[in-house]
This record gives structure tokens, sequence and C-alpha cells, in this order.
């Protein structure tokens, strides 16, 4: 895919659904419920042991049926690794000019990690596909828009406390899609393996923001 056609379908599943963890163990099971419920798009952390192996798996396990990304990148030798285990698209918790220049070099599609106004615009002008307002939980929703009045072209994807019952807001607030972590995939659903809880989650999520996206 392109990088175009891949921004396209991060912005169709509305929801990045984020795999954080101290083990893979439950990754594919996960995903494959997240996959049947309407959230195509997931990344996983390199902050996760042998997230590298379990993107690999992740990509032929469920091949055409998912948006695979890796996050918490920070280098060029990182993006290089993800891409060659699987990964379509790189996000990143800072603005790393070296890394939006490799990507953009690339083309891989990037979501850069950003704060405050000024990080926002620069890592959109040094090409970043989309940018990962974070933590969105400091913020809120009164900030997207007060960064979007000014800064309307700004493709946001606010993450950190984003969860079911807010998640239609910030796309209401003009957000292209959220990113979703513990709120939607936490530790006790990998744990205990409730995947009806997931399920359920899932749903609500999708649910809440096509209806936010209706006109």
């Amino acid at each position: 895919m392109t990088t175009t056609e891949i921004n396209q379908k991060i912005v169709q599943s509305g929801v990045i659904a984020i795999l954080r963890s101290h083990s893979t163990e439950n990754f594919l099971k996960a995903s494959e419920v997240l996959i049947e419920n309407g959230i195509t798009a997931i990344e996983v952390t390199l902050t996760t042991p042998g997230a590298l192996q379990i993107l690999g798996e992740l990509a032929r396990e469920f091949q055409g049926k998912i948006l695979l990304g890796i996050g918490s990148v920070l280098n060029e030798e990182q993006v290089k690794q993800s891409v060659d285990a699987g990964a379509c698209y790189i996000i990143t918790p800072v603005v790393r000019p070296q890394v939006i220049a490799y990507c953009q070099q690339n083309k891989i599609s990037l979501c850069t990690g950003a704060y405050s106004p000024t990080e926002a615009q620069n890592a959109f002008e040094m090409g970043s596909d989309f940018i990962k307002i974070f933590p969105a939980e400091t913020l809120g929703i009164k900030y997207i828009k007060g960064l979007l009045a000014p800064l309307p072209h700004l493709p946001l994807i606010p993450t950190g406390g984003v969860d079911q019952h807010n998640a239609a807001d910030f796309i209401r607030a003009g957000c292209k899609a959220v990113g979703a972590g513990s709120s939607l995939v936490s530790q006790e659903i990998l744990q205990n393996q409730d995947w009806k809880k997931l399920s359920e989650l899932a749903q609500i999520f999708s649910k809440n923001i096509a209806n936010a996206r209706i006109k």
C-alpha cells in the first residue's frame, strides 16, 4: 500500500488500538477480537519485550486484514527494523526530526508525538502524516479545539486518556482518529483473556466514533 492508502485506512478505522504489556502472549487473540469488531489499525509498542517478533507474527496471521504500526520509536534504526518486521506505519512519542526525514525519504507513514502548538506545526511542516497529541488526558477537548482553531490543517490523533466515553468528542472536535491503549486493551483484559469485554469495548469505540462522524 502507498502511504496515502495507509493514512486513509487509519482514518477509516477511527481507532488505533495500542498493545503494550510485559508479555505478548495474548496479542494474537486480542488482535483477532479487535479486527472482528471493526478496529483494524493496531499498534505494538517497542517498550513491549519481543515487540518486533510479535509484529511479524501478527503480519503473517492477519495479512490483508490488519493495519500494523509500531510505537515508541525514537531513531531511524528502529524504523528500519520495524518496517522489516511488518509495520506499515510508525508512531513516535516525541518530535524526532531525523525520524521524520527518514520516513519521508523512504515513503513510510508516520504519526509524530507532540504536545505544544509549535511542536505540532513543526512536525507537520517536516512531513509527518499525523500528529499524535500526547498525553491527551492532561490537555483535553478544549485544548484540541483551541489548537485547531488557528491550525485547522493539523491531522491530529490524540492519545493518552482517550476512552470509550470521550473518543467521539475528540472526533467531533476535528481529530482524524484516536489512539486507545489501556482504556481498550487493558492489562486486566490481556491477563484474564477477557475477550468478551474487549469485544464490547471495541464495539462501543467503533459505534461512538461512527456516530460522531455523521453530519
